[in-house]
């Protein structure tokens, strides 16, 4: 396995994330740190595919794949953040601490250090040597083929809602967001699973580090970044109705609605 293409990434991702410090800096906001953290994963998958020594087919779909969907998100994420207000998760960072910048840095480093950890999978397999196409290959598009379209329609979804000035205030209910409050971070997650499908054929101890991707992701959606900051906004912007929400739609897998 060839290490060198991880410290060329997080170097990469730090001097960008610094370059991303800056801009928000200026222009007070930090929602720039999750553009340019899918943008910094899925350069790095076309990176690991151009340069590491697995069979051609992997590799290519480990590019394809990889920077497709961080295209798509980084994308996405640009024309909310480029044309809105700083998100509410941000403001209360910068409330708590007081605007300081050095932790703002510190923050902006913080995830040039997780996309590192998210290109591990990406990295994992594109050193498969296995050229031909199998069944684990079909799994792999098959499962990346779900995840994206998912989290796309999603993401539509949740605008179109958003974009309209009589829903505001309100919770969107419509299409996914019907059977899940967050169906966009559940597609996220099922994405990840392509990688270790991809991963097939490097042996049992590689596969299993390139669960890394799906198993990082759940926490931090979790535990971390997603759901907790982005339900705890919901509530203060939206209250009662938000509650009632919660009460009667999965928190993560698409459910049917409780009655």
């Amino acid at each position: 396995m060839n290490g060198w293409p991880l410290l060329w990434v997080a170097i990469a991702a730090a001097l960008m994330m610094v370059c991303g410090w800056a801009w928000q800096r200026r222009s007070s906001n930090a929602g720039v740190v999750d553009v340019l953290w899918s943008a910094g994963v899925a350069a790095s998958a076309v990176y690991y595919a151009a340069v590491l020594p697995g069979a051609v087919l992997p590799r290519v779909l480990v590019a394809v794949m990889g920077g497709v969907w961080g295209a798509r998100l980084a994308i996405h994420l640009a024309r909310r953040v480029f044309s809105e207000a700083e998100d509410g998760r941000y403001l209360n960072l910068r409330k708590r601490w007081n605007g300081n910048q050095l932790s703002f840095l510190l923050f902006f480093l913080a995830q040039a250090g997780f996309v590192v950890v998210f290109s591990l999978p990406l990295w994992i397999a594109a050193h498969n040597p296995v050229p031909e196409w199998t069944l684990w290959t079909t799994l792999a598009v098959l499962v990346w083929g779900v995840a994206v379209a998912g989290e796309s329609i999603a993401d539509r979804q949740l605008a179109a809602h958003r974009g309209n000035p009589a829903n505001r205030g309100k919770t969107c209910r419509s299409g996914l967001w019907r059977y899940s409050r967050h169906p966009n971070y559940f597609f996220e997650w099922l994405h990840w699973f392509a990688y270790v499908f991809l991963a097939m054929g490097l042996g049992a101890g590689w596969v299993a580090a390139s669960l890394v991707g799906p198993a990082v992701m759940l926490a931090f959606l979790y535990r971390v970044t997603g759901i907790p900051y982005t339900e705890a906004q919901a509530l203060r912007t939206r209250g009662a109705d938000y509650a009632e929400y919660q009460r009667t739609t999965s928190a993560f897998i698409p459910l049917p609605p409780k009655h």
